[in-house]
């Protein structure tokens, strides 16, 4: 049994998913490298906060640099980051575009392109994205335009990464998500959320986690689109 210490950097990890992600990884014994605009320094020696706009390349760098310095290696990249905000497509204003695209899509860029030449000199590695169930079909009882600009985008880029990379050791997978409990979302109206998903119940952050780590596990995934629904996508 090998006695490396496993290393996964996770991004938008002070709170919810993010936040509960860091936590299983650090249960298995890897070390994590978490971050976010407001994350706190760690007392734990195996776990390194850098905090930073995961949209803002130099992010990315300090986190692969912050990950090697530490520990000498990345196995997991984990794209959690991402913001949603839903309007009516014409009352987006160029401020919501800028601010999903540079969190969404720039910060899964960077940090993706990022940890590539480090696990390809390893051998191995693992990618995965949070994206959304929502991102595959229009419902106009919830517009939600970036996000399908955004979320769908990164389903399609996980499948590109997985072919590219699929002879080089590198698996790309992604979760997608129904509405999940999270403080992302108003506690007035979650509940009603619900109905959204044919099982009429809410996601909870462990249903997500579990995803994450069985992708984690499953050495013969790689281009995967996990949804973690409620039955949404199959109801469709």
């Amino acid at each position: 049994m090998s006695n490396i210490k496993k290393v996964a950097i996770v991004t938008g990890a002070s709170q919810g998913m993010g936040e509960a992600i860091v936590n299983a990884y650090r249960a298995r014994g890897y070390g994590v490298v978490a971050t976010s605009r407001s994350i706190q320094q760690s007392t734990d020696p195996d776990l390194v906060t850098v905090a930073g706009d995961i949209g803002d390349p130099e992010t990315s760098k300090r986190l692969v640099a912050a990950a090697l310095e530490r520990f000498g290696r990345i196995d997991t990249l984990v794209n959690n980051a991402g913001i949603f905000i839903g309007k009516a497509f014409t009352d987006y204003t160029e401020e919501d575009y800028r601010l999903k695209l540079k969190t969404n899509l720039d910060g899964f860029f960077f940090a993706t392109q990022a940890v590539i030449p480090v696990m390809l000199e390893q051998g191995s590695g693992h990618v995965v994205q949070i994206t959304a169930s929502t991102a595959e079909f229009a419902s106009s009882r919830s517009p939600a335009f970036i996000a399908m600009l955004t979320k769908g985008g990164m389903n399609s880029a996980t499948k590109s990464l997985a072919i590219e990379y699929a002879t080089r050791g590198i698996r790309v997978n992604a979760v997608a998500p129904g509405v999940i409990r999270t403080p992302m979302h108003n506690p007035e109206i979650v509940e009603q959320l619900a109905a959204f998903h044919p099982m009429n119940k809410l996601g909870e952050v462990e249903d997500i986690v579990r995803a994450v780590l069985y992708l984690e596990d499953a050495c013969f995934s790689t281009g995967e689109i996990l949804h973690v629904d409620g039955g949404l996508i199959a109801g469709r």
